[in-house]
């Protein structure tokens, strides 16, 4: 039976690196993914196919789209889409390392790497704010239920939305801890939600429950820094793209004309979809795909990272 890649309901490692690929023009990606279905393990490695690969493989995933762009005033929410999407986990920095380079020799013939990010875990699970990130996600059985489609092939497979935000930390920091507090909706002494924050308090745009239907999602966001800057790579998981796109479209304002406060001092750099197949066996089962990959004894593993 098919399951989730597991590394999805995992509690967020010490240290992830993001890798993204686009399709070699003219090339073939089925050998390429051979190769990955044989390192690939759903708990370090983590995959997700984009749109463009799913059509180049000439299959259809039920409910796999194109992230789409928004532009509100003052700022814009970008689309950025690629062909694959991998989620490397682990505790060592070396070891993510190669693990990387073990990735990207694996699927060189049919993807071109693109841009990387490096990521960590800061303290429990906190924004390079200070604030704790994902406090209302669902657990267990609920988490279960928000994160893991069902149905066919499609059984035990997710979809994720992937963005790179920037902080302005400076501009962040110049503001009162009060309205600070005020912005993300909750006290950064204690973590408890603020009942009067104003309707901007990013808590309130995104109160899962609030929506009609609920609008659940998994995350496993990790801040980023690097010479260029500093913020968070958001990751939510969903059995559907519905419940992300519900908050988001709140969060710029589509409903109300009030936008996020969050919008005060981060922005999003990038903007993509992802469907994350189930595994079977100990390696991804792409039958969705209409892929049928050779079989062999045991999937080769990557090294503990």
């Amino acid at each position: 039976m098919a399951t989730v890649q597991p590394g999805i309901l995992e509690p967020i490692p010490p240290l992830a690196a993001y890798l993204f690929f686009t399709l070699k023009a003219d090339a073939s990606p089925i050998e390429a993914l051979e190769s990955l279905r044989e390192i690939a393990d759903g708990d370090r490695v983590v995959v997700g196919f984009g749109s463009s690969l799913v059509l180049k493989l000439g299959a259809k995933i039920e409910g796999l789209r194109v992230f789409q762009p928004h532009v509100a005033p003052g700022f814009e929410v970008p689309s950025t889409p690629t062909a694959l999407w991998i989620w490397l986990r682990g505790n060592d920095r070396g070891e993510l390392i190669h693990a990387a380079r073990k990735v990207e020799k694996a699927v060189a013939s049919g993807f071109q790497v693109a841009p990387r990010i490096d990521a960590f875990r800061y303290g429990p699970g906190l924004d390079l704010t200070g604030y704790e990130d994902g406090t209302e996600n669902p657990k267990g059985d609920e988490a279960v239920a928000a994160a893991v489609a069902r149905g066919g092939f499609l059984d035990g497979s997710s979809f994720a939305a992937v963005q790179q935000w920037a902080h302005d930390l400076d501009h962040f920091e110049s503001f009162k801890e009060q309205e600070r507090d005020h912005m993300i909706g909750r006290r950064i002494c204690d973590n408890e939600e603020i009942e009067d924050a104003p309707e901007s308090a990013h808590v309130k745009r995104a109160a899962q429950e609030s929506f009609e239907p609920e609008a659940f999602i998994v995350r496993r966001s990790m801040p980023w820094a690097d010479p260029d800057g500093e913020g968070l790579v958001f990751v939510a998981f969903g059995k559907s793209f519905d419940a992300f796109e519900a908050i988001l479209k709140r969060m710029i304002g589509t409903e109300d004309g009030v936008p996020d406060a969050l919008f005060r001092f981060t922005r999003p750099v990038t903007g993509a979809y992802f469907w994350c197949p189930p595994v079977l066996n100990g390696r991804l089962d792409l039958r969705a795909l209409g892929l049928q990959l050779t079989e062999r004894s045991e999937p080769r593993r990557i090294p503990e990272i």
